[in-house]
């Protein structure tokens, strides 16, 4: 029960000062160097201060839907719309590469052996 009560004060905790933190940027939008951005934080902050709110409503909600998935039979238990894994699958056959070394053109062999060469430094120098 502690902890219900010390959660629940931290959402209202958490809503107080982001209202306040809205009502801040509200007075600096009035201003005479307020622009629209701080328009924008102004109903920016009462999100960020529901949020917490809304985080315990939904762990709630998916540990109340584990705990009838664990006490349903293990028939009627929904895998999302799958059927459970019990053998892993073949591999995907790789795709097949054709041999262009006869299709090369010389400007296209000419670079790869430049990049060759220049791969060759590399090793030397490392």
């Amino acid at each position: 029960m502690p902890r219900r009560l010390l959660t629940a004060g931290l959402c209202v905790l958490s809503l107080a000062v982001s209202i306040g933190l809205a009502w801040w940027q509200w007075n600096r939008f009035e201003s005479a160097s307020g622009s629209f951005q701080n328009l924008g934080y102004v109903l920016q902050w009462p999100l960020f201060g529901l949020f917490p709110a809304f985080m315990i409503y939904r762990i709630r909600k998916l540990r109340k839907s584990a705990a009838e998935a664990e006490q349903a039979p293990p028939g009627a238990r929904a895998e999302w719309g799958r059927k459970p894994v019990t053998e892993v699958p073949a591999p995907r056959p790789r795709p097949v590469v054709r041999d262009v070394a006869d299709e090369e053109d010389d400007e296209l062999a000419a670079y790869n052996r430049y990049l060759a060469e220049l791969h060759a430094r590399d090793q030397e120098n490392s």
